[in-house]
């Protein structure tokens, strides 16, 4: 909020001093009212909000792996030990969490900054005529856009968060309290996205600007979260699934599936620079680039440590035993009740396509080259870490992408935000939970038939088993059973790109999966011995206490913290 209060000041002041008759001379570097309202200008505004997409850092990384990755059964936080970035390792076990940690403060900071900008965007914007700069309407719709992308990654994390727009004075922006009830801020999120779907255009001539079909997307995913009612008064307790919001996603989601977006017909195509980007399945992607006149290119900085030590630094965010011996089939399904019960043995066990997608495995190769070989000795820490890294984030070394930052490397691949493959999930959950689930069906096996079919990178992959849903041949599709089979392939399909833990808040499991984790675990891991998720606290991390006290104790602290 702070940011927001001295970025907007800046302006307004900019735009105030200009007005003033007795200056002799124009300063250098400032504009004019006029100036300011000029289509170049405006341009400006508009690139300043785009950037602010990847102005984070691996302590405050908009990926958000520390929040929706290590805080669920998918990934531990890696690095050297647990004092490693320890703050990151207390997220992960739910325990000794403070309200005056620096990163959940800089991660606020960011993505208020980046609201701002978007906000000053549409300030002007709006001001503008048409007739002046026939971009207008498409340029508005790419700030409401933005704007709704990082209100909804603020509100994931903390739950609790104030809004300000592009019409708030700048006075009232320290007196905008963060009390709206869960539905009504949910609802803000949502007219962000309505405004942008109702303004863009169904396609941009430049890649990377938001369009029609990705605004869809995001509306459809804000309702399916809106749709999960949680109970203000009593925390964060689940208290009903609304109807008429799922129905909502099923409208969005249903605008994406008839678009030209599609399934990629290998899964591997998502996850791979150069050609590869922005392909038919990347609704919206964060553009990064190299050898664009900065020191290092416009790297993906939220993810530079999970590279393997193998390979430079720093061996961060690394996929759990659990998450890898899900990808365990029996007779091409997953195995549900008993998949954790051994490790999965690498070439032995049936398995899923996906998990060599997803996760690098000892003695395979590395990003599809088969003259790089991960190895054991490759980890940081394998007694308290383990022998695995993460995949989908990485490169192979090889690529002209992949750049020395010393002493961490960074690449310049996309990162997607949204994918094709999360909307049919996504229409696939809302059907199930209006019990309509007979028409998910198809749409949870045309994912597993992309993954059935996801070997072209892999040939050297061993004993892949997938089968479809066949109801009455191989399971019977009960709402219980569609709902259990959802909720399982949204995890191996976006395994390790940041969703699994909002995912589990979500749906109300959070604690007992959690919980059952840290005990299932912790004969592995001896440190996620410590581990403890407490209901109605530990679904949302705390406000920062820098935050509470810029507003002079205006925010209120979410319950348990």
């Amino acid at each position: 909020m702070k940011a927001i209060k001295y970025i907007t000041l800046a302006l307004a002041t900019t735009l105030a001093i200009n007005s003033c008759d007795f200056l002799d001379e124009v300063p250098q570097g400032i504009l004019s009212e006029e100036e300011a309202k000029a289509p170049s200008s405006i341009e400006g505004l508009v690139t300043a909000a785009y950037s602010s997409l990847g102005n984070d850092h691996y302590d405050k990384p908009f990926s958000l792996w520390p929040y929706g990755t290590i805080r669920s059964d998918d990934a531990y936080k890696g690095g050297g030990d647990e004092n490693d970035i320890v703050n990151f390792h207390f997220y992960e076990i739910s325990e000794n969490i403070k309200t005056d940690f620096g990163e959940a403060d800089g991660l606020w900071f960011q993505v208020f900054q980046a609201i701002s900008r978007a906000n000053s965007a549409l300030s002007v914007l709006k001001q503008t005529e048409e007739s002046v700069f026939e971009l207008k309407n498409t340029r508005m719709g790419e700030m409401y856009f933005l704007r709704g992308h990082f209100y909804f990654m603020l509100k994931q994390v903390f739950g609790h968060i104030p809004f300000v727009n592009e019409d708030t004075p700048i006075a009232d922006y320290e007196k905008t309290p963060n009390n709206l009830p869960n539905d009504e801020q949910w609802a803000l999120i949502c007219d962000d996205f309505k405004k942008a779907y109702d303004l863009l255009p169904v396609t941009q001539s430049q890649v990377g600007r938001a369009n029609k079909i990705a605004a869809a997307a995001h509306l459809a995913k804000a309702y399916l979260y809106k749709a999960y009612r949680q109970d203000n008064a009593n925390s964060n307790v689940l208290t009903s699934i609304n109807a008429a919001d799922l129905e909502e996603v099923v409208r969005y989601t249903q605008v994406v599936l008839n678009s030209s977006y599609d399934l990629e017909q290998d899964m591997a195509c998502n996850f791979l620079p150069g050609a590869y980007e922005n392909g038919k399945e990347s609704i919206f992607a964060i553009q990064f680039s190299v050898d664009d006149g900065t020191m290092f290119g416009r790297l993906n900085f939220s993810d530079v440590l999970s590279l393997p030590m193998g390979l430079g630094c720093c061996d961060f965010h690394k996929p759990t035993q659990n998450l890898v011996n899900a990808f365990k089939t029996k007779n091409g399904l997953p195995d549900f009740d008993s998949f954790d019960t051994d490790n999965y043995r690498i070439g032995e066990d049936a398995a899923d396509p996906r998990l060599y997608h997803t996760v690098a495995l000892p003695g395979v190769p590395y990003k599809y080259n088969e003259e790089l070989i991960y190895e054991e000795n490759w980890n940081r820490n394998i007694n308290t870490y383990g022998i695995y890294a993460s995949l989908k984030e990485n490169v192979d070394p090889s690529c002209d992408c992949f750049k020395n930052l010393s002493p961490f490397y960074g690449n310049s691949k996309n990162r997607i935000v949204i994918r094709y493959a999360d909307v049919v999930l996504m229409q696939a959950e809302a059907l199930i939970e209006l019990n309509r689930q007979n028409e998910a069906l198809p749409l949870i096996n045309q994912i597993r038939e992309r993954a059935k079919n996801s070997t072209l990178f892999i040939p050297y992959a061993k004993n892949l088993q997938v089968s479809l849903y066949q109801d009455g041949v191989n399971c019977t599709w009960t709402q219980d059973f569609a709902r259990e089979a959802l909720r399982w392939e949204r995890r191996l399909e976006l395994a390790m790109e940041g969703s699994r833990f909002f995912d589990l808040v979500r749906w109300g499991i959070v604690t007992d999966v959690m919980n059952d984790f840290f005990t299932t675990e912790s004969k592995r891991r001896t440190y996620l011995g410590n581990g403890k998720f407490d209901k109605n606290k530990d679904e949302y991390i705390p406000i920062p206490q820098q935050q509470i006290g810029f507003t002079n104790g205006l925010y209120e602290q979410n319950p348990g913290w």
